[in-house]
C-alpha cells in the first residue's frame, strides 16, 4: 500500500508540538506548512476563544 504524499497531522489533546513533529517523521513524512485556528465555545452568548488548533502539513520524505 502506497502512502499518500501529502498529509495533515493535528497537535492532539496533551501532545506538544515536538511530539507531534516526532511522530509525522517516524510516520516517513517531514512538516512542510502550519497552520493554526481558533476554537471558540460560546458562554453568555459571547465566543469565548477555548484553545487552538495546530495543524502541520506533511509531505512524503523521498528515500
Amino acid at each position: 500500500m502506497t502512502k499518500k504524499k501529502t498529509v495533515w497531522f493535528e497537535v492532539e489533546e496533551g501532545e506538544t508540538i515536538g511530539d507531534c513533529l516526532a511522530r509525522m517523521e517516524q510516520e516517513g513524512y517531514m512538516a512542510a506548512g502550519r497552520k493554526e485556528e481558533p476554537i471558540f465555545e460560546e458562554r453568555n452568548g459571547e465566543p469565548v476563544p477555548v484553545r487552538q488548533r495546530i495543524r502541520f502539513k506533511g509531505v512524503l520524505r523521498e528515500e
